[in-house]
């Protein structure tokens, strides 16, 4: 299955999410920080919206739990390739998107 037979663009939290992940496999609170830090504080994922998504995410095949560490009771997640897939899917279509807004004057063109 591809990511396009079943999504046309992600939420920004499912967005930041992913993102997360992208780098490094992590447990929620790690995710929450990490958004948290990336964007200023401008999004702050509250752990039903964090674990929402992240059962959604699971149920699409977009990201995987992984078996829990000894003496580690949280649980871990990785991104999968369909999750990397829908993200450079969703990262090529808001490029796109800031290219066009660049060519009306919406965005400052690059130095």
């Amino acid at each position: 299955m591809r990511y396009t037979d079943f999504m046309a663009e992600l939420s920004p939290q499912v967005l930041h999410i992913l993102l997360s992940l992208a780098e490094s496999d992590q447990h929620g609170y790690a995710i929450m920080q990490d958004v948290a830090a990336r964007t200023n504080g401008q999004l702050r994922l509250s752990p039903g919206t964090l674990y929402g998504s992240i059962k959604r995410m699971l149920d699409d095949g977009l990201i995987a739990e992984l078996r829990a560490r000894p003496l580690e009771r949280r649980r871990r997640y990785r991104l999968t390739a369909l999750g990397r897939q829908a993200l450079k899917s969703e990262i090529a279509r808001m490029s796109d998107m800031v290219r066009q807004a660049r060519a009306y004057g919406l965005v400052p063109k690059r130095a």
